[in-house]
């Protein structure tokens, strides 16, 4: 039997798991394509990765179709949050120093989607004011999780 933090060959019909949580490019405009989503590929493991690609082809070869989707739980929990309180046509007001994923969701995905964001500079809690419309749903602000580890001042803000 091999030692447990041995990698073991997968036999037919299985597939490694792929711990990862970064890849290579051809070139800086390789990546950019890639982080701009003009291109698909592997760029970060939270948003897909070599081991959910395989789950989601198997899961769509026996269910018969053509396509399968997995996501982490992260990215669930952001999307059914936006789905709960916005629906095409509203808007959410949103610091601008967030996660590069957050960041793409809310600028790339849901414009898709029929819902606006308009980005502030949260430094100053004035900009969140005018940030705020009758179409706002909800403000987001990440705390520590942003790139800064920036901290707003959510008393003043909210005032």
């Amino acid at each position: 039997m091999p030692d447990r933090n041995q990698t073991q060959r997968p036999s037919l019909g299985q597939s490694p798991v792929y711990r990862t949580s970064s890849y290579v490019f051809k070139d800086a405009t390789h990546a950019a394509n890639l982080f701009g989503l003009k291109e698909l590929g592997n760029i970060y493991t939270r948003l897909m990765n070599p081991t959910t690609d395989v789950l989601e082809q198997r899961l769509a070869a026996l269910e018969g179709g053509v396509g399968g989707l997995g996501f982490g739980l992260r990215y669930s929990r952001h999307i059914l949050q936006r789905h709960q309180f916005s629906q095409s046509g509203d808007e959410i007001a949103s610091a601008n120093d967030l996660y590069g994923g957050t960041y793409t969701q809310f600028n790339n995905i849901l414009p898709d989607l029929g819902i606006n964001t308009k980005f502030f500079d949260p430094t100053d809690p004035d900009n969140v004011k005018k940030a705020i419309t009758e179409k706002t749903k909800a403000v987001y602000s990440e705390t520590i999780g942003n790139p800064g580890l920036n901290v707003p001042d959510f008393k003043l803000s909210l005032k």
